[in-house]
């Protein structure tokens, strides 16, 4: 039977990692600075994850969310002390796609209201209403078009107000970092008052951290950076750093009832003990702290080639801009240099999104390749 051709492959075929490092069937070392779309947050087959699993599988690897899991609990707290989000609950699931859609769900199950804001370039997943919050016209489906969805523009916080005001807006999603659109940010100034103009119409103010989330911007989450408090956080890449799981946050002025949201697997017994060897790692090897340091390192390097046109991003989700497209610089890197990096909406970003575990000497291999393939 023939694979659904989904994706245009590269002629890689990884069989083993571990680190930032991944290796072929050839045994050719690439370094990762990709993370598989920011998945890898603790590096590959990091030894306290693979412990965690593996002493996990060995007892119970699933049961339904009809018994009791005490595993799902020590997540959320151990969640809430490196968060910060005091007294959020929680909701696992098992991607970011789903998250977002559940957030979507419960938005409009609590305003009583069906429209959706989101923004040019952001992108929230694949599935019914978070495609249709995505804005790409070629990923949407009519059964998804039938949505009600405005794009507005990043910075016109005069359409956000006017929108808002017609008072049937369940949520306003957003990006705090872009992701896939290409690492584009609004000013402070507009996400606190999307923010302020959210709660003054009785509309939710969904964070999309699930790219940016778990340390990847320097905090923990990326809306941390400015003075606004969402009513529901959705997270995935980094959280199982390669095991599918995802979550939302819910704010506490938000009520349960049985029946609004559900799942089979979500918050099953292995996803949770990855997830708490993630915030392990993170925590005892003060990660964030070394994203601060890296990007840092990264950017002064980044200010000394004249090629780059533009850097973008925060923390360890970076972009460097060029004027030209870059499918064929990504093309060198990997084939020439064994280097994996990203690509965006925007084609001529490189995107840089490697494991929170980056250290000095791989951002120093990167650029010797850098400037290596923009000169010959």
């Amino acid at each position: 039977m023939p694979l659904f051709n989904v994706y245009p492959l590269y002629d890689v075929t990884p069989v083993k990692a571990k680190g930032v490092y991944v290796y072929d069937e050839n045994k050719t070392e690439y370094l990762d600075l990709y993370g598989g779309h920011a998945v890898i947050s603790i590096g590959h087959a990091h030894p306290k994850y693979v412990e965690a699993i593996s002493h996990q599988v060995k007892k119970l690897g699933f049961y339904s969310n009809a018994i009791q899991n005490p595993l799902q609990q020590k997540l959320a707290d151990k969640l809430e002390a490196l968060s910060s989000c005091k007294d959020y609950e929680l909701f696992l699931c098992n991607s970011g796609a789903e998250a977002n859609e559940n957030a979507l769900k419960l938005a409009s199950f609590k305003t009583g209201k069906k429209r959706i804001i989101a923004f040019k370039n952001g992108f929230h997943g694949r599935t019914s209403a978070a495609v249709a919050a995505t804005d790409n016209k070629n990923i949407i489906a009519p059964i998804n078009a039938q949505q009600e969805v405005t794009i507005i523009d990043l910075n016109d916080i005069d359409s956000v107000k006017a929108e808002l005001e017609k008072g049937d807006v369940c949520a306003v999603i957003l990006e705090f970092i872009q992701g896939v659109g290409g690492l584009d940010e609004a000013t402070k100034d507009f996400y606190e008052q999307v923010d302020v103009l959210c709660k003054a119409n009785n509309t939710y103010l969904i964070a999309d951290e699930v790219q940016s989330g778990y340390g990847r911007s320097g905090k923990f989450f990326a809306f941390q950076h400015y003075n606004v408090t969402p009513e529901i956080i959705s997270i995935a890449k980094g959280m199982g750093n390669g095991f599918p799981i995802g979550a939302i946050l819910i704010h506490p002025s938000i009520e349960a009832k049985f029946g609004m949201l559900g799942t089979t697997f979500g918050g099953n017994h292995l996803a949770c003990a990855a997830g708490l060897s993630v915030l392990d790692v993170i925590e005892e090897q003060n990660l964030i702290d070394n994203v601060n340091e890296m990007s840092c390192y990264f950017i002064k390097i980044a200010k000394t080639i004249p090629q780059i046109k533009n850097i973008k991003g925060r923390g360890l989700m970076l972009g460097l801009e060029f004027d030209f497209e870059v499918g064929d610089l990504r093309k060198k890197l990997i084939y020439n240099y064994n280097i994996f990096t990203g690509g965006a909406m925007n084609k001529k970003l490189l995107r840089i999104l490697p494991p929170l575990t980056v250290r000095r000497d791989h951002i120093n291999q990167f650029f010797e390749a850098l400037v290596d393939a923009l000169d010959n």
